[in-house]
């Protein structure tokens, strides 16, 4: 029974996102140089958006070194930070961008009723 209601929660959750409009997203990522967590912000962000966003994004990255005059407009204080400018509402997010389940819910991919769910559905086999 359990694995039959994983089943059509799962099938729900597709349907929910087929049946969306494709939305387009416009991200800035923020880093500092070269540095480890700067190149590990820009590989997990960018697979998120090849794995979710499939032609549905426009990642800047805006590397502050380089480009110190865009921090203060942005109110950057912290290094690496995703800025997401739409959808709106805008959002900002900070650090590496490893914990998948949370930058998705952060850019609205995935809500977090149905993330919750769907961490509650991992435990049925």
């Amino acid at each position: 029974m359990k694995r039959l209601k994983a089943r059509d929660d799962t099938k729900a959750f597709e349907d929910s996102l087929s049946a969306e409009p494709a939305v387009q997203y416009r991200l800035r990522l923020f880093v500092a140089g070269n540095t480890p967590r700067s190149a590990r912000a820009i590989r997990n962000i960018r697979a998120i958006c090849e794995d979710m966003l499939q032609g549905r994004y426009n990642l800047e990255v805006v590397d502050i070194y380089q480009h110190p005059e865009q921090i203060k407009p942005e109110q950057i204080v912290v290094i690496p930070t995703l800025v997401k400018e739409q959808p709106l509402p805008l959002r900002k997010m900070i650090g590496d961008l490893s914990n998948k389940e949370r930058v998705l819910i952060g850019l609205d991919i995935v809500h977090h009723r149905i993330s919750s769910k769907l961490q509650e559905n991992e435990h049925v086999t």
